[in-house]
């Protein structure tokens, strides 16, 4: 995935890592797990922990991790994926907190239930985990299959949801 222009980018604590937060001007484009799979080359991107999109993701974020926050209201902007990447992107925002849908289930919202595979992949790269909540999302039997930044991570954020309900 190519960022275009760079965004600027700030890095802050999470009780699940070090998270690096990235945006535009008005959105925010990107949130990862320090070491996930599918990182951007992010370290030539300027630094700017003051920047309006990130200092708000970063306050709404420990609001989450303090079980004081469910839902998240920074603009995002998902313009760097793929047109079918972002349709999977923007269902995953249907998936509420504290429930789980699966991979077969997005193919048919976004009408394709023959793109499973495919599905899985553009869920693996979503390039704002948790607040585009790809955690949420579980093979067809339950089981808590494949996630980006860790299974360890996946089961810590479904724990965390299911206790703010």
């Amino acid at each position: 995935m190519k960022f275009s222009p760079a965004p600027v980018r700030c890095t802050v604590p999470s009780p699940l890592g070090n998270l690096t937060l990235a945006a535009y001007d008005h959105a925010l484009v990107g949130l990862w797990f320090e070491l996930q799979q599918h990182l951007p080359d992010y370290t030539k991107w300027r630094v700017d922990r003051d920047h309006p999109v990130l200092r708000t993701t970063a306050e709404q974020l420990q609001q989450y991790f303090d079980g004081q926050r469910r839902t998240f209201d920074v603009p995002l902007n998902l313009g760097n994926g793929t047109a079918f990447q972002q349709r999977v992107w923007r269902s995953l925002l249907a998936i509420a907190p504290g429930s789980t849908s699966t991979y077969g289930a997005i193919s048919l919202n976004i009408g394709q239930p023959s793109a499973v595979r495919a599905v899985g992949g553009a869920i693996g790269r979503n390039p704002i985990g948790i607040i585009v909540p790809c955690h949420r999302v579980v093979g067809s039997n339950g089981a808590l299959t494949g996630y980006a930044g860790g299974l360890e991570r996946k089961v810590a954020l479904l724990q965390l949801e299911s206790e703010l309900l």
